[in-house]
């Protein structure tokens, strides 16, 4: 593969864009979900159901994948794409945010981080060199620059050091990566919810120079206000003919937040963990399908919705299967959910096409006004 990978933005609508990312294995429309394939695998999904619900690209995990089964192990079998069976673009993260979770079991240090295997206790270090070569190894689309992130709250010392720290290690992640045509590299923002810090990440980002830029640091605990106020100026930073990525988001009210204020790219666990638990995304707010309320209800999860969950299932039968443990519980929630999703973006693809979205989006939050929230 020797095209570049570029980005094509086609229509605004207030702060909100739409575009096509053109890679060789496949175009990406934007705004665009992700849905995270942290094993190599979407939970509960064939790779072929994972595109029928309108996926584009997959997420997948350098951290996990690293530790099992091993990159240098995916290489020999061919790469990511083919050991999945998904021949389109994938995103691979650079394996920092796990290993900040990982809390005591890290050492942190100007060269990267030593930590301890969740899975067996076994030690490694990941360096921005690690992980270019690590993303390179699995083939990935879109290769993800190694960084820091703390969590929050934090001091603003301590978030200032932190986002230096990557900005240093994103220079390193950028000469790591080398001319690597047909593969983009992506920066990523940090500086926690300080305007003087997101300014001066992304001045540091743009002088080094990427393909695309990420707003990393947010979702990590301070909430969708604090996260709205951050959107509201930080995607200004950075620069406009480029695909800008919200990392880790979320929940459908914050992809349409995010999107709202020109976010192009978005990635979560959500839907998938959701389904496993019963948790059910609708037009019309969110359902528990354990609850006792859908035991004898003839109606699909979501009358306007066309995933197989929707078309051939009765709520009665899902809480039956759920409440049963049937391994099919979480292939249809999940199917349903990912589908939810694609159709949120491929409604406000549509609207910003066709400069309307601020009437899209009051439908959305209407719709779901009308429904009533579950508890869990």
């Amino acid at each position: 593969m020797t095209a570049r990978i570029s980005f094509d933005l086609q229509a605004s609508d207030g702060l909100a864009r739409t575009g096509v990312i053109s890679t060789p294995r496949g175009e990406i429309r934007t705004p665009a979900f992700m849905p995270v394939g942290t094993a190599a695998t979407v939970k509960a999904m064939m790779p072929e159901s994972v595109r029928a619900t309108g996926a584009d690209i997959l997420l997948g995990n350098t951290y996990h994948l690293m530790l099992r089964p091993g990159a240098e192990r995916i290489d020999r079998l061919g790469g990511l794409h083919r050991f999945m069976n998904w021949d389109r673009p994938i995103l691979t993260d650079s394996g920092g945010f796990q290993v900040m979770s990982l809390a005591g079991l890290r050492k942190l240090t100007e060269q990267g981080v030593t930590f301890k295997s969740h899975i067996d206790g076994s030690r490694h270090e990941l360096t921005p060199e690690r992980s270019m070569e690590i993303q390179k190894l699995l083939g990935s689309d879109i290769v993800m620059c190694f960084d820091e992130c703390p969590a929050l709250p934090a001091t603003e010392k301590a978030v200032a050091e932190s986002m230096r720290l990557s900005m240093r290690w994103a220079q390193r992640s950028k000469d790591a990566f080398g001319d690597r045509p047909g593969h983009a590299l992506f920066g990523i923002m940090q500086g926690g919810v300080t305007p003087e810090l997101r300014e001066e990440s992304a001045e540091a980002l743009r002088a080094i120079g990427f393909d695309g830029y990420a707003v990393g640091g947010l979702a990590v605990g301070e909430g969708q206000e604090a996260m709205f106020g951050v959107l509201d100026y930080a995607p200004g930073f950075l620069p406009q003919d480029k695909p800008r990525y919200l990392m880790g988001v979320g929940k459908p009210d914050d992809i349409v937040g995010a999107v709202k204020r020109g976010i192009d790219m978005m990635d979560c666990v959500l839907p998938s963990r959701s389904g496993r638990t019963g948790q059910v995304f609708t037009r019309r707010g969110v359902l528990n399908i354990k609850n006792a309320r859908h035991q004898d209800d003839p109606r699909p999860l979501d009358e306007a919705c066309g995933c197989p969950a929707c078309r051939n299932y009765s709520r009665a039968y899902l809480h039956h299967v759920f409440r049963s443990q049937e391994i099919i519980s979480s292939m249809l929630l999940t199917w349903h959910n990912l589908h939810y999703f694609q159709d949120i973006m491929a409604g406000m693809r549509d609207a910003i096409a066709n400069a309307r979205f601020a009437e899209w989006e009051a439908g959305f939050h209407a719709g779901r006004a009308e429904g009533d929230i579950e508890p869990l």
